[in-house]
């Protein structure tokens, strides 16, 4: 049996290592999709944007990492609830393309100022719903690998103690 404070440490952990996996999502997989977007024409994006981000300027890089390690731990929070039958990647796709982009497009446009929905422009929406998704594919093939990798040693070094 698992004892209270040790199940709240596994969950401590999962929550930490969501994050982490969320931000590595968005330095490989969104970026990557950025990339993709940018040499078909797409979009006029840049990968790793260094351009301050308000209030606090930080580069928008990091603003995007720091964005993507929240929704990583909202991934934490809810991956042993997903279908297991259904393909990982598939979960994934469907998280990124649906949380984070319904969040853009209803709370952070208004919040800014913006259009909700990428103002309806269909090649921005696309882009968005792609470039989330495949985010949301790299959370979830990072975040098993990091939580049974990295997990099991931090529960070895815990309980040794």
């Amino acid at each position: 049996m698992v004892s209270a404070a040790t199940g709240s440490q596994h969950t401590a952990r999962n929550l930490a290592l969501g994050f982490l996996a969320g931000a590595l999502a968005v330095a490989t997989f969104h970026q990557g999709m950025v990339f993709l977007l940018s040499v078909i024409g797409m979009i006029k994006g840049g990968v790793y944007a260094t351009r301050p981000v308000p209030p606090f300027a930080v580069p928008v890089i990091l603003d995007q990492m720091f964005w993507g390690g929240v929704w990583g731990i909202v991934y934490a929070a809810i991956a042993d609830r997903l279908p297991q039958a259904w393909p990982r990647f598939l979960t994934g796709f469907l998280f990124g393309a649906i949380g984070p982009v319904l969040v853009a497009w209803f709370v952070v446009a208004p919040l800014k100022g913006q259009a909700m929905m990428a103002g309806s422009d269909l090649n921005r929406m696309a882009a968005g719903i792609l470039i989330n998704g495949a985010f949301g594919v790299g959370v979830a093939l990072i975040y098993p690998l990091l939580r049974d990798g990295l997990g099991r040693r931090w529960t070895t070094h815990m309980t040794s103690r």
